[in-house]
């Protein structure tokens, strides 16, 4: 088949059911598709995937801590947190003049599947 070619469907005929649960399911979950959506949008970035990662392992970080890690500029660093703070997939606190920031708890469900995921195995997990 060409880029040209028509994709056609070449049932004999369509399950209404079938098609009417899939876009009852898709209804209710529209709010929570939107949700993930805007989550993977924003850890769609290598930089704030990182950044998500060190954040689910280290709890908090601040600015700084990221930027030496990272080996990126302290405002470029605080570029993409300000995204993701706006985003709703991190919070801060401050202390003092530091602000640390850590992943927000809706946004860590969604996301800890895949930053699990990311995680090295051990020497000892890996001849299992």
């Amino acid at each position: 088949m060409t880029k040209a070619d028509p994709i056609n469907c070449i049932r004999a005929e369509a399950d209404q059911a079938q098609i009417e649960r899939g876009r009852f399911e898709l209804e209710k979950l529209q709010p929570q598709v939107n949700q993930l959506a805007s989550v993977l949008a924003l850890a769609g970035n290598e930089v704030r995937l990182k950044m998500l990662y060190l954040l689910f392992l280290e709890r908090e970080l601040c600015p700084c801590d990221l930027a030496d890690i990272l080996q990126m500029s302290v405002p470029a660093v605080s570029q993409h947190l300000r995204k993701m703070r706006v985003g709703r997939i991190i919070i801060s606190r401050k202390e003092g003049k530091t602000i640390f920031y850590s992943l927000e708890n809706e946004a860590l469900k969604e996301l800890k599947p895949m930053l699990v995921n990311l995680r090295v195995p051990s020497l000892k997990e890996a001849t299992l």
